[in-house]
């Protein structure tokens, strides 16, 4: 143990780190081994940029003008030929998705992770059951196997893993269902210290969603895809349940382009939501964040009238695999943000602040767009495939996406002729929900529905054989 002790108190002094030793003589021998562990794995060349990052100031931002991206609208003839190459892809086994699931339920007044939360508006649903489904019904109407790579982190893994095998998998083969955990960084004081959450325990964050990539090389994941032999990977997360898992027009167009990184985008709510716009700068597609736009830039609007700055992109996305292999050797920008944290006072007692004190980083996914060399992006129908889950109550809240997930149900059953009686609000005034297994082709409904149903009480439409 000395031997390590005095390595690891070497690399700490070379980057001005030796206070989170400095209870070393009151720990006793498995406190020491638990801290010795720890500090082993940091990344200390991550360590030093959070250094230089936290001495300029700021956080980089990429500069030089930019304009609008252009976004594919997929109709007629051409969204066709997109679906047929994506089922294509699908038949032959060559599609896996990504679900980044390391969240905890924490803003909804849950108790686990985000991922167990039960959204169903009549089943009870929960967001892993109902994205697992979604994928079991891809195998079998494709016939071929579509892996399923979860990204978690320290916080939830164990219980994702349980949560997973107690329920079977969902109906999904074990051996294609595959946890991998996020990287961990420490969160630093204003002066680049790091911060000590116990006498024996530096206090780590998840690293963002931006960390899949070093994740998936590091956990194995990219050789495990490789040996499947898959070549397009969707990926999307956890709180979003109405998601249109591998969308074959979006896998499809993908695959057409021979794009690297392909984004799905969708119009604004309004000049100020809170999403990332897409642009082009400097050849190369790129997302900027909302807080880079300038309050003129928000509203201005193009020769139609419509935001200039109006597709936003939700964290949808298309990788191929050579680009997630090539990306583990691109240096992401590091992002930072001011955050509540706990510190360890000097008598060694824990203190759960009231107000931010330090700094967490973090990596973002969406800063890969720029590095790709062909990229595509795709815009969806908003009310067909995205209302996140993250508040308790009021926007984004379960009420709204219980309310997303009846309404698209509504309109799938509707345009296939049932009679739904609505609200004054367009509302249908019965709950209902459809489980992802169930057959939900327009051919099928119509043939369960019959000419003249009509739809008055709560219906589940379950899972029933084609």
């Amino acid at each position: 143990m000395n031997r390590s002790y005095d390595e690891i108190k070497g690399r700490l002094a070379e980057h001005g780190q030796e206070h989170v030793l400095r209870f070393w003589a009151q720990l006793n021998e498995s406190q020491r081994q638990a801290l010795l562990d720890q500090l082993a794995d940091l990344d200390f060349e991550a360590l030093a940029r959070m250094r230089t990052l936290l001495k300029s100031g700021h956080e980089p931002v990429a500069s030089g003008a930019f304009r609008p991206a252009p976004v594919v609208r997929l109709e007629g003839a051409e969204r066709q030929q997109a679906h047929e190459a994506g089922e294509a892809l699908l038949r032959a086994g060559e599609a896996g998705c990504i679900l980044v699931a390391g969240g905890q339920g924490t803003r909804l007044g849950f108790d686990g992770p985000k991922g167990c939360f039960p959204i169903g508006p009549i089943s009870g649903a929960t967001l892993f059951q109902i994205h697992a489904r979604k994928i079991l019904a891809l195998e079998k109407q494709y016939g071929a196997p579509v892996p399923f790579y979860i990204m978690t982190s320290l916080e939830n893994d164990g219980a994702t893993r349980a949560f997973f095998e107690r329920h079977n998998c969902f109906g999904l083969d074990p051996q294609r269902v595959l946890f991998f955990s996020q990287g961990l960084w420490p969160a630093m004081t204003d002066d680049g210290r790091m911060v000590l959450e116990r006498p024996d325990r530096v206090f780590m964050s998840p690293d963002g969603h931006g960390g899949l990539i070093r994740a998936l090389d590091e956990r194995g994941m990219l050789d495990d895809m490789a040996r499947r032999g898959l070549s397009v990977l969707f990926y999307f997360q956890v709180d979003n349940p109405l998601v249109d898992i591998a969308d074959p027009a979006f896998l499809g167009l993908h695959r057409q382009r021979q794009a690297e990184m392909s984004v799905k985008v969708c119009a604004k709510s309004g000049p100020e939501e809170k999403v990332g716009v897409v642009v082009t700068r400097d050849g190369r597609d790129a997302v900027v964040e909302y807080s880079e736009l300038t309050r003129e830039q928000m509203y201005a609007t193009g020769p139609d009238g419509e935001l200039l700055f109006r597709y936003g992109s939700v964290a949808i996305h298309a990788f191929s695999r050579d680009f997630l292999a090539r990306a583990t050797r691109i240096p992401m920008p590091m992002h930072m943000a001011r955050k509540k944290t706990p510190y360890c006072d000097e008598s060694g007692d824990t203190v759960k602040p009231d107000a931010p004190n330090a700094i967490k980083f973090e990596k973002f996914i969406f800063d890969l767009l720029p590095e790709a060399e062909r990229t595509v992006n795709l815009e969806f129908a908003r009310e067909d495939e995205f209302s996140p889950v993250k508040n308790a109550t009021g926007d984004d809240s379960p009420v709204t996406t219980r309310r997303d997930m009846m309404r698209k149900a509504a309109r799938r059953l509707a345009a296939c002729g049932a009679s739904i009686p609505r609200s004054k609000d367009g509302d249908p005034l019965c709950k209902l929900e459809m489980d992802p297994l169930f057959d939900c082709r327009p051919e099928s409904l119509r043939a369960l529905l019959g000419p003249e149903m009509t739809i008055e009480k709560d219906t589940l439409l379950q899972d029933k054989p084609s």
